[in-house]
């Protein structure tokens, strides 16, 4: 199995096909099978890499240091230890918060970022006092907690069955990662948004009950070369709930991407998806 050491942490990541470098970054708890229609979809023509953050999957699980920076300086030591050259960064949930700081933190080393509902800040006090409140329920009891709260991730739409299986994953990874949980109520990307210097698309579903659509649509306003999708049928899992939905208008985003360059912005754009 192939483990990469970066930042003094054993990392596990799969590596996939050949071509434009992808790196697909799960969110919080989960770990990179829920990127595996994306994994068949696009190794045919790209090389995908897909790891498993720390504490998470088959990864090491560090007593602490689940920061969104520090996750985001995992990606970047990755993407160098395995000789990615320009990739594209694409990362879901807090795996978007992530993607979009490495982005911001090394624009010479990403080509674009991708993040598919991310939590770029939270519109509504309430909602960050609750993963305040949800961490301290994690404590208590935390597969009680876990699995009532990821039934909320999909939308209507999901097999049932998705609800179970990402609750084993987040079960199966290590309480580090509440960390981050506390991370993302102090991060706000929209201070930081436009110092962004690659392209930025942010996909979302428009059936999110964990973070609205309009935060992606304000990230995509405030970043420079920035635009946004909205899959209208899809909860905060689009890529998990529509595979195939999501695999073409991934292919779609990364086909103009490929053709700008890494330099030429996207087209500011908001645009509902079917």
């Amino acid at each position: 199995m192939p483990y990469a050491t970066v930042n003094r942490i054993e990392l596990y990541y799969e590596d996939q096909g050949a071509g434009q470098p992808l790196i697909l970054l799960h969110g919080w708890g989960t770990c990179g099978q829920v990127w595996s229609a994306q994994q068949a979809e696009f190794s045919r023509d790209h090389r995908v890499v897909t790891p498993d953050w720390r504490g998470c999957g088959r990864s090491a699980r560090p007593a602490d240091g689940t920061t969104i920076a520090e996750n985001a300086e995992d990606v970047l030591a990755l993407a160098k230890t395995l000789g990615l050259e320009g990739p594209v960064l694409v990362g879901c949930s807090a795996g978007a918060a992530i993607v979009l700081e490495a982005a911001r933190r090394a624009p010479e080393s990403v080509r674009a970022v991708v993040a598919v509902d991310g939590p770029g800040y939270w519109p509504a006090e309430r909602k960050a006092e609750r993963l305040v409140e949800l961490r301290e329920a994690l404590r208590t009891d935390r597969a009680a907690t876990v699995r009532q709260w990821v039934v909320d991730w999909y939308g209507p739409l999901a097999d049932p069955s998705l609800p179970e299986w990402t609750a084993q994953q987040i079960l199966e990874s290590s309480d580090c990662i509440d960390e981050i949980l506390t991370d993302a109520v102090r991060n706000n990307p929209r201070e930081t948004i436009g110092e962004l210097a690659v392209p930025a698309v942010f996909v979302h579903g428009k059936l999110d009950a964990e973070i609205p659509a309009e935060v992606s649509e304000t990230l995509a306003e405030l970043a420079p070369h920035g635009e946004a999708h909205i899959m209208r049928e899809s909860g905060h899992m689009p890529h998990v709930e529509q595979p195939a939905e999501f695999n073409a208008l991934l292919r779609s985003i990364l086909r103009r991407l490929t053709a700008s360059g890494p330099s030429s912005p996207a087209t500011a754009a908001t645009a509902d998806t079917d």
